[in-house]
């Protein structure tokens, strides 16, 4: 899974309590990250090319799919992703990765080949050079680079964003708590329900009543996100955006809810403390030096 340190983290939660997009920022995350894998990739493929000369040798399977490899690596270069391979086989141990990728690839490359075929009157060669040396790639080999650039790429999106709600809602609540100086007595940080069921983080009113807090960066392309909480029994949801119907279906609940892309959204977070009775300080904005001093706290709490 990727990893966002807490430069990028920072940044993401600055812009969602001031009610600004960060998803070009997660975008510029997958671009730097796809394009070094490319260089990296293509540096080995004109080693591994130009060691293997012999024509009747698959070169790309064999550096590519070396049984010696990660099972990350031999997934990505068969042109397969782990959740597909874990949905079909109902496990992603490394005795099934390196049948399901050898098994894929022979597959893959008979169709490549029957397309190849099929278009022969295309011609498409790739040039590779890397310190003096230079290969060439046809039209299969071509196919295959590309579509294996193709998954990283799909792979690196669907981290990412996974990765997003994964890293930041913790952090992200934990700073709201601080910055609405709710007394360490009345939040904690995830944990299970009495019936084994991991919450994102808890508020406690003046009674110690736990009230359950779901948080999820989602956009308006999202209902599901917001039906999932329904079933959850949670007092408070937190979003990025939601729909109308996400708000309907909520308020109908009794569950109530912030989005944060509205102007000043965190705002309601500290009413809905006021009327759920939850010790807190009403703000009505705060500082840049505010909110940093607090994610400095936040990144040494969470360590």
């Amino acid at each position: 899974m990727m990893r966002l340190n807490q430069q990028i983290t920072g940044i993401i939660i600055h812009k969602l309590l001031n009610s600004e997009d960060y998803r070009t920022d997660i975008v510029a995350i997958i671009n730097v990250e796809f394009l070094q894998f490319a260089i990296d990739f293509f540096k080995e493929i004109v080693s591994a090319k130009f060691r293997n000369q012999a024509i009747d040798v698959d070169w790309y399977k064999e550096h590519f799919l070396n049984p010696n490899r990660s099972s990350d690596d031999l997934i990505i270069h068969s042109g397969l992703n782990r959740k597909t391979i874990g949905n079909i086989y109902q496990s992603t141990s490394r005795s099934i990765v390196l049948d399901v990728t050898e098994n894929y690839y022979e597959s893959l490359l008979e169709y490549i080949h029957l397309l190849s075929d099929r278009n022969s009157d295309i011609e498409i060669q790739l040039t590779i050079k890397f310190q003096g040396v230079s290969v060439d790639l046809n039209l299969t080999e071509s196919l295959i680079i590309i579509n294996t650039l193709a998954v990283k790429r799909a792979q690196l999106r669907g981290g990412a964003w996974s990765t997003v709600g994964k890293q930041v809602e913790l952090p992200l609540m934990l700073a709201l708590a601080k910055l609405l100086q709710v007394p360490p007595d009345y939040y904690a940080l995830k944990g299970l329900t009495a019936e084994g069921r991991e919450v994102d983080f808890y508020f406690f009113d003046k009674d110690q009543k736990p009230l359950l807090c779901e948080v999820k960066l989602m956009g308006k392309g999202n209902p599901e996100s917001a039906d999932a909480v329904i079933a959850r029994d949670s007092a408070i949801f937190i979003a990025d955006t939601l729909s109308e119907r996400n708000k309907e279906q909520l308020s109908l609940r009794g569950i109530y809810w912030v989005e944060l892309r509205n102007h000043k959204g965190y705002m309601k977070l500290s009413s809905i403390l006021e009327t759920l009775n939850v010790p807190h300080r009403s703000i009505e904005e705060f500082s840049k030096l505010d909110l940093e001093a607090v994610l400095k706290d936040v990144f040494e709490e969470l360590l």
